[in-house]
């Protein structure tokens, strides 16, 4: 599937309210001496994680990507026709006998979504499934989640190393003076995304230092790592993955747990328009660490390629 590059940038790659529940791996724990403990406590968060993952609304629920444009579309698996709107927004025509319930409204008719941020996303409902309406790469997208997709029934959960306290690495968080956009690539052809990043963490492993450029994580402070390592495509995913990092303290430091290393949602469906991780972040080592390569595909998934002018 290929989608329109863009560059446009953000400032913040923080999900909206109305996003449908989300793991949040920052806070990483410090490492207990109790090796029995801190495999129970990743235990926990990993089974914790899988459950969202698997939500009625997760992005395994997702049965097609759509690329909005002014000309307004009706798709299969959404009510009403869709287009892009004036001033930065999307627009949809409901038809008769059709209805979406968005922020306690029921929607009927002609309604315009106003302007939706860069990696942001609204979800209104149709009966039970969710319409998500959403901006990637400066470009506005359709994505339908339905609890009853194939995908979704079909997930049995994620193979991942045993937990081991050796890659929970203590690191230090070294600021910009100025957050730096950066551009990388998507698993959509084509597509460019655009991230601040605020700074770099660096850690040592067997006496090397590594360094990995940071974005912003999903809570005020945190801490996203996008990278690759030397068992990628071989045990582990091949195109990314991604850990969480807990504020700095005062000084600067950090934990760096490759344990709660995860996959992207592109690991799992076609549907996803997942960034990859800048050159930078490619690890030499192997990081033997965190989930793996999903076991098999999960099911069908249907994609939509943009249109022949946004190609």
């Amino acid at each position: 599937m290929t989608a329109p590059a863009s560059t446009s940038a953000s400032t913040s790659a923080s999900a909206p309210a109305h996003t449908p529940a989300a793991a949040d791996p920052a806070g990483t724990p410090d490492v207990p001496g109790d090796l029995a403990a801190f495999a129970a406590e990743w235990e926990t968060w990993h089974a914790r994680h899988e459950a969202v993952r698997a939500g009625r609304h997760g992005f395994l629920a997702i049965t097609s990507l759509h690329w909005l444009d002014a000309e307004p579309a009706r798709f299969d698996d959404a009510p009403g026709a869709w287009s892009t709107a004036p001033g930065d927004g999307v627009a949809v025509a409901l038809a008769d006998g059709e209805e979406l319930v968005f922020d306690g409204r029921v929607l009927t008719g002609r309604h315009v979504f106003g302007p939706i941020e860069e990696r942001g996303s609204l979800f209104p409902a149709a009966g039970d499934a969710v319409i998500e309406v959403a901006r990637r790469g400066g470009h506005f997208i359709l994505r339908p989640r339905h609890p009853r997709n194939p995908l979704l029934a079909a997930y049995t959960g994620t193979p991942a190393y045993a937990p081991d306290p050796r890659w929970a690495r203590p690191g230090r968080y070294v600021p910009f003076d100025t957050p730096r956009p950066t551009t990388v690539g998507a698993a959509v052809e084509g597509l460019q995304h655009v991230y601040d990043a605020p700074g770099y963490v660096e850690f040592e492993v067997d006496g090397a230092t590594h360094r990995l450029t940071a974005f912003n994580g999903k809570t005020p402070g945190s801490l996203m790592l996008l990278l690759t390592d030397a068992t990628s495509g071989v045990t582990t995913y091949a195109a990314n993955r991604t850990v969480f990092v807990a504020p700095p303290d005062p000084d600067g430091r950090v934990l760096v747990d490759f344990n709660r290393a995860v996959n992207l949602p592109c690991a799992y469906t076609d549907l996803a328009t997942c960034p990859l991780p800048p050159a930078e972040n490619r690890l030499p080592i192997a990081v033997e660490a965190g989930e793996k390569t999903p076991l098999a595909p999960v099911g069908p998934a249907r994609s939509v390629p943009a249109r022949e002018g946004d190609r």
